[in-house]
């Protein structure tokens, strides 16, 4: 079965520009292969979008590792390890980060007994907390973090209840807000939750009159949130009250004019957003309207979109905001680099990897 994108490589991305937009330096690239219990870790050329592996990849990690979460500092690498094949690991892996972009794994932490299967992971803008996505036990478990270690403490009431399945989950760009996406009977439904030192409550949960919404996208000044349906080929816009309070914008869900939508990303600009549209195998590009919506992207292509390899299943952008890479999980899966010009995308790189990469961090 295919990896669901659970959308935690668009707040990597938004982490890895914050440490150094527009630098010449080299980048690196990290991204999961959950069948081969691996990272695999690239340098790129920030002026080609090239993307090469680095000596000592791939690195082992736990069972399944699924997802990724880089600290602002740079220094440290969270990976989450949700067990496979009947074997259950329900931990977290912390890697340091070398100079050279190398990882070296000093140390698991367990989840508990009250969570399981841990599916995604964020990091708040300040680097004091890790969240974790937990689909077994439909709940978040939130950790604080050792800035002088990167070491995990468990903080008290977590793990935090969701009441159903959560889909993927965002963080406010002001770390005020956790938004969680979950299955409703007739519709997918985004559940706020004000965050205050680690600690969760329940502020307000809206429908998203679609179904299955595993991707979500919050503008850089986090007054708007997107939220795309896969299954109705729709993305829905919410505009962000000061309590975090959703509000479904008038006209929308939007339709997004492909199959799949599964994965979305906003360019460092705020002025464009990618859809990776999973079963039509392309991406599609929007402008956003100065009330929130989008507006297909028609200055160089009629259709608004690009094609990819198969299945394109989540983006990434890299600090410069120059590329933009697309992690593919279908016929030769691996990692699609473009560069990017206003809004367009021209192919630059394929990386093939054999098997279905799950996340994809990006590190100045």
């Amino acid at each position: 079965m295919l990896q669901k994108a659970l959308v935690l490589v668009f707040v990597l991305a938004s982490i890895a520009c914050s440490l150094g937009c527009g630098s010449t330096s080299s980048h690196y690239l990290y991204t999961t292969v959950p069948v081969e219990n691996q990272i695999i870790a690239y340098r790129e050329d920030p002026n080609s979008g090239v993307i090469t592996e680095i000596s000592g990849s791939p690195y082992s990690v736990g069972e399944g590792a699924n997802s990724l979460a880089l600290h602002p500092s740079g220094k440290y690498l969270y990976a989450s390890n949700p067990g496979q094949g009947g074997t259950v690991e329900d931990d977290i892996s912390l890697f340091d980060i070398a100079i050279d972009g190398t990882l070296a794994e000093s140390t698991r932490f367990p989840l508990g007994s009250s969570a399981s299967t841990p599916q995604l992971l964020l990091i708040d803008p300040g680097g004091a907390y890790l969240y974790v996505m937990n689909t077994g036990s439909s709940n978040i478990s939130v950790f604080a973090i050792d800035s002088g270690s990167g070491a995990l403490t468990q903080v008290p009431n977590s793990p935090f209840n969701i009441g159903a399945q959560p889909l993927t989950m965002q963080l406010a760009p002001s770390g005020n807000f956790l938004f969680v996406s979950y299955v409703g009977l007739s519709s997918g439904f985004v559940a706020t939750y004000s965050v205050t030192a680690g600690q969760l409550a329940l502020v307000d949960s809206e429908p998203t009159n679609g179904l299955s919404p595993y991707s979500m996208v919050i503008n850089s000044a986090g007054t708007y949130l997107y939220a795309s349906n896969y299954v109705n080929n729709s993305i829905a816009v919410f505009a962000i009250g000061s309590t975090g309070a959703l509000t479904l914008q008038a006209g929308t869900p939007l339709a997004d004019g492909y199959n799949g939508p599964l994965s979305m990303i906003f360019d460092p600009s705020g002025n464009y957003l990618y859809v990776a549209n999973q079963t039509s195998n392309n991406v599609s590009v929007y402008t956003i309207n100065s009330d929130g919506l989008p507006a297909a992207l028609t200055s160089s292509t009629s259709t608004n979109a690009y094609g990819t390899e198969n299945t394109p299943s989540f983006l990434a952008i890299d600090p410069s905001g120059k590329y933009l890479f697309v992690a593919n999980q279908g016929s030769g899966a691996g990692i699609q680099g473009f560069e990017i010009s206003s809004g367009t995308l021209t192919a630059v790189t394929i990386n093939a990897i054999g098997n279905s990469p799950s996340s994809i961090a990006i590190l100045k």
